[in-house]
């Protein structure tokens, strides 16, 4: 059984997607931009791009009683690896040891010409 979550705190789905999918043990976060929810435009600056991107997974999270806690794995999309430091960086703000596993790539373009895209997983029985 799958359950579609919702939330008017993270941007709307821009394709034929769903914000995140819920299954009974895990949540499935569809690739998050950093997009502002308010305006559905792309915040100013790397570091914003991937706080607004990281707040967007976290207002999902939120919808299901979820934290980056609940978080086991992220799949980071970035357009340049150089920001991989910067991605490090704002991670260790949010999250706490054990972090979840990660795989992160660079990409010759993302949707609304985004610097980054993070898709997500995460546990809801820890």
């Amino acid at each position: 059984m799958k359950k579609e979550i919702k939330t008017s705190n993270a941007p709307e789905a821009i394709g034929t997607y769903s914000q995140a999918i819920a299954t009974e043990s895990l949540l499935f976060i569809s690739g998050q931009i950093p997009l502002d929810p308010k305006t559905m435009n792309i915040v100013d600056g790397i570091e914003n791009q991937i706080r607004q991107t990281f707040l967007n997974v976290e207002n999902i999270l939120k919808e299901e009683n979820l934290a980056f806690e609940n978080v086991i794995k992220l799949t980071i999309l970035l357009d340049d690896l150089d920001n991989f430091e910067l991605v490090n960086e704002v991670m260790t703000d949010l999250f706490q040891k054990p972090y979840p596993a990660r795989a992160a790539y660079e990409v010759s373009k993302l949707p609304k010409n985004s610097s980054i895209e993070i898709e997500t997983i995460a546990v809801k029985i820890l």
